[in-house]
């Protein structure tokens, strides 16, 4: 597939994977099931969940190092800032140094260019947080997010998922 098809792809992601509340049930919800996955299938993960004021859920599991939670700091806050999935602003940026350009005055040690943080939106309130993922590729990390996301929406991931991506 295409970037151009991804991105389309991710587009849709963000637009039916919407919440009509969120709290601190849901978090945790969300993140015990990505937990528990990869516990099963051994992924070398951490997960974090929270809000743009604050942390709801963190679990790292075993494999997991120091710099996956950097690297899930500086991915939430591309969501903050862009309110829109990580993954999507990296291949719409297309830029291989994972860094933003220049004028955009972004500073590379608190912003990336990586997939892994998908937002959390809810219906009438507009983005409020991510669910980041850290540990795999970031067409991986992306998915394991979104995956669990349909699941607690109880919506089919096939019509939203990347091609390519774990499944």
């Amino acid at each position: 597939m295409t970037a151009e098809t991804d991105i389309d792809t991710i587009k849709r992601q963000e637009a039916t994977l919407v919440f009509a509340a969120f709290d601190e049930a849901a978090a945790f919800a969300i993140g015990s099931a990505i937990r528990d996955r990869a516990l099963k299938e051994d992924l070398p993960i951490i997960v974090d969940i929270r809000t743009f004021d604050r942390p709801l859920f963190y679990a790292a599991m075993p494999g997991s190092n120091g710099s996956n939670p950097e690297w899930a700091r500086r991915k939430f806050n591309v969501v903050k800032r862009f309110l829109k999935s990580s993954f999507r602003l990296t291949l719409e940026e297309q830029r291989p140094d994972r860094t933003f350009k220049p004028g955009w005055g972004i500073d590379s040690a608190d912003f990336v260019l990586a997939g892994g943080a998908f937002p959390i939106t809810v219906k009438g309130a507009g983005v409020i947080g991510a669910v980041t993922v850290s540990g795999l590729s970031e067409q991986d990390d992306h998915a394991v997010a979104v995956d669990a996301l349909c699941a607690h929406l109880g919506i089919s991931r096939e019509n939203l998922a990347l091609a390519g991506a774990r499944q």
